[in-house]
């Protein structure tokens, strides 16, 4: 008599970036909970900085051994490809990948949605394939859309200013120049792969996206009707955010560990702090930009913790790399005393706050951020209302969301360029002042539970997860891969 394993393994492959990498590993931890076992690729980049990587698995590898990291064997690009993305170099990871699924017991993959080419592997070896879409929702109903925008329009969005562009699943229309500069120009490698790429999602076993249906009804309403891919038919869509590192506001226990930003919150009244951060890949600011914000907090009056430096950000071939890792002269860049005028009211960081921890304390009332959908998030779950900055890529299109159809941020009107000193302090104090700003951080805290409630035992997002888990046993179930196939 034949045994059957207790557990289904699901593999789980994600892009080796830590906006992709964490809401995965977090995903993983959900998925352990209804019996079946996490393995998760990695793969190096050369645009990508494994120091971080390494020291990020390790961390996770101590806290929860139930999630296996294999490493796929390196791989090198020709030495004339300059021009190489990391697209490029994910192909010639994909025989790799191929050995490693044929030997191994995976009942399903889980790909980043930038490896939609491993889906023909999936499809080979018979293994249910899903994909993970880290950002919002409202993104992945405009991203569907894509190729079917793309037959209408003869120009790239580069070449239309500020043109609208409309998207099923967006609350009104964005500028062309707001879209991510991986699809500016639709003659280059990024667009047309990203053109295969939202064609393909639709053919698979799920599209995995870290939401919750609460937070993004347009969205919902617009993939549900099938508006994002007019004439073809969408693969299920699984609802199980808002995945972050915590839920929920928390006061960190751990005395001998606590970084100076929990202990300095402390000491402040609730909800009266006002948090600055740009992001682990948020470019660094220039130095006339951090004067602006020096001067707009001093003026604001207001309580405010503010991170000021940020990874320098290169971008190349449509990819976002990560530079050299400097921390800032506070002496040089800041105006002179304002450290010495602000002391007690405010506390500056060269590089680096616990964000899950921060925002989840009672004294934070309000977050200045890039809009990147993980911090995005993080910010919701706590429950923080935010001022909308948003830097590069998806940002912009984030920003769009939060403010129009979320309502659960105010936009930083000058973000295309210098933010000035006036409008600085002007958006801070209505935060945190105005009866606007006091309705706003109501409805975040209203979506903070919202948010938390999603991912409770019965809320939609749990209800995904244990949805997805019986799609993979009905899978294997009905012989999709035997294990005369493996």
């Amino acid at each position: 008599m034949v045994c059957e394993r207790m557990e289904k393994e699901i593999v789980i492959f994600p892009l080796p970036a830590m906006g992709h990498l964490n809401p995965t590993v977090e995903l993983g931890k959900l998925l352990l909970r209804h019996g079946v076992s996490i393995t998760i690729l990695i793969y190096e980049s050369p645009s990508i900085d494994s120091k971080h990587i390494d020291s990020y698995i390790s961390r996770v590898s101590t806290a929860h051994p139930n999630i296996s990291f294999h490493r796929l064997p390196s791989v090198s690009l020709p030495s004339n490809s300059e021009s190489a993305t990391f697209l490029d170099h994910f192909h010639l990871t994909i025989p790799h990948l191929k050995d490693y699924l044929s030997a191994s017991s995976a009942r399903a993959i889980v790909l980043d949605v930038f490896f939609d080419d491993a889906l023909e592997v999936a499809s080979e070896l018979h293994l249910p394939c899903y994909f993970f879409f880290a950002s919002s929702a409202s993104n992945l109903a405009a991203f569907l859309y894509l190729p079917t925008l793309h037959n209408k329009l003869n120009a790239s969005f580069k070449d239309l200013g500020d043109t609208p562009i409309y998207f099923p699943g967006f609350p009104c229309s964005i500028p062309a120049s707001d879209l991510p500069i991986r699809v500016a120009d639709r003659s280059s490698k990024m667009y047309k792969a990203m053109i295969v790429q939202y064609e393909r999602l639709a053919k698979s076993a799920g599209i995995i996206v870290n939401s919750f249906k609460s937070l993004e009804p347009i969205a919902l309403q617009a993939i549900a009707e099938g508006d994002c891919i007019p004439g073809r038919t969408l693969a299920p869509v699984y609802w199980v955010g808002p995945i972050t590192a915590n839920v929920g506001r928390h006061k960190d226990s751990n005395n001998e560990l606590r970084h100076e930003s929990l202990s300095w919150l402390d000491g402040q009244p609730s909800g009266s702090v006002v948090f600055l951060s740009f992001g682990s890949m948020g470019s660094a600011l220039p130095e006339a930009q951090i004067r602006e914000i020096a001067v707009g907090l001093e003026r604001s009056g207001q309580r405010f913790l503010w991170v000021v430096g940020g990874a320098p950000l290169q971008v190349a071939n449509g990819s976002s790399v990560l530079t050299n890792m400097k921390e800032p002269d506070l002496d040089a860049v800041l105006p002179e005393g304002f450290l010495e005028r602000t002391e007690g009211r405010g506390l500056v960081l060269k590089s680096w706050a616990p964000q899950v921890a921060v925002l989840g304390h009672a004294a934070v009332g309000g977050f200045v951020t890039h809009c990147g959908w993980n911090t995005a998030l993080e910010s919701i779950v706590a429950g923080v209302a935010m001022i909308a900055w948003p830097l590069f890529a998806e940002q912009r299109m984030n920003k769009v969301f939060l403010v129009e159809e979320a309502k659960l941020a105010v936009e930083m009107r000058g973000y295309k360029g210098i933010v000035d000193a006036t409008e600085i302090e002007e958006r801070v104090r209505w935060l945190m002042e105005s009866e606007g700003g006091k309705e706003l951080r109501a409805r975040a805290a209203a979506a903070g539970e919202n948010g938390r409630a999603a991912l409770r035992k019965g809320g939609s997002s749990y209800n995904a997860i244990v949805e997805i888990v019986r799609s993979v046993r009905i899978a294997d179930s009905v012989g999709l891969r035997t294990s005369d196939e493996r």
